[in-house]
């Protein structure tokens, strides 16, 4: 069988059950859950509803890069560091916190409008950038590249977020290495076979619908996350749909060889850095100047 046909398989199958956090938003969290705690680079993957009076307010992060990506409904956000704006459905915010930012996510309702649903993915950063300065990457919907397999008039398209997909490269650039994609398949039946660099860890999270993965075929239902298999003769996933209208994201990155130091927004590599980090947060310094004198608007 020729390197590129040779599939992926499925080895770890959680689903994420909703559960509500904070006042008003209903969470799907699989990876950084009891069940998958440990899937390098990844730290946690959320499918967040956000009600009307709930949100997220002002809170820091070091460390990480956090990926927003709206399904549905559109979020404002504002930091510390001067930056704010609105993800609208579609878009994506890709932030890297480096050493320090303190920032605020506040969903948008009004009437008419779609409650706020959407995707955060925390990727842990690789040690030599977990001190570098906060940027950001961000695209709106119509900014986000769109591969077509099967032809524009075909039933598949991938939204190219991060990475490359069937010729098509999106403009962000993560520090170190992520591919990030969603998947539209309309039909039942259709085929799609995505190229992964080889010895990455990637992932499927099922949206809607159903599909099958690889060799064995099985269906797997929305709400799945489907850890992939990484051998060295793996060049990619064949995905199947067995429902209309299924839609999925699909997200590789490269594993890191370091360990993960992790409390609640602050992800470093020892207990040493963590409590550097908190000492730093507690006098707002090294990247927390404004920890306690800023407020953001949209949070307060």
């Amino acid at each position: 069988m020729a390197l590129a046909s040779v599939s992926r398989n499925v080895v770890k199958k959680i689903l994420a059950v909703e559960t509500p956090e904070g006042a008003g938003a209903l969470v799907r969290r699989s990876i950084g859950s009891m069940n998958l705690r440990n899937l390098t680079p990844f730290l946690m993957l959320d499918h967040f509803h956000v009600s009307k009076g709930a949100g997220f307010p002002d809170h820091p992060h070091r460390g990480q890069a956090t990926v927003t990506y709206m399904l549905e409904g559109s979020s404002r956000h504002e930091d510390s560091a001067g930056h704010k704006g609105t993800i609208e459905t579609g878009g994506v915010q890709w932030m890297c916190a480096g050493r320090g930012i303190i920032h605020a996510e506040m969903p948008v309702h009004g009437t008419g409008v779609p409650e706020p649903r959407g995707l955060q993915l925390w990727v842990d950063l690789p040690k030599q950038f977990k001190m570098v300065e906060p940027s950001y990457q961000e695209l709106g919907p119509d900014q986000i590249p769109t591969a077509y397999p099967e032809g524009t008039e075909g039933g598949i398209s991938v939204k190219v977020i991060s990475g490359k997909s069937h010729g098509v490269e999106s403009p962000v650039r993560p520090l170190g290495g992520c591919w990030f994609f969603h998947v539209i398949m309309k039909n039942k039946g259709s085929t799609i076979f995505q190229d992964i660099p080889t010895g990455w860890t990637s992932f499927i999270y099922i949206l809607k619908g159903s599909l099958g993965i690889g060799k064995d075929g099985l269906s797997n239902d929305a709400f799945h996350t489907l850890v992939l298999s990484s051998n060295s003769d793996e060049a990619g996933v064949i995905v199947k749909s067995t429902q209309d209208a299924t839609e999925f994201i699909l997200v590789a990155g490269e594993p890191l060889d370091q360990t993960v130091f992790q409390y609640g927004p602050f992800v470093m590599t020892n207990r040493e850095e963590i409590q550097k980090t908190l000492i730093d947060y507690q006098t707002g310094q090294n990247g927390f100047e404004k920890a306690h004198t800023w407020k953001s608007v949209i949070g307060n």
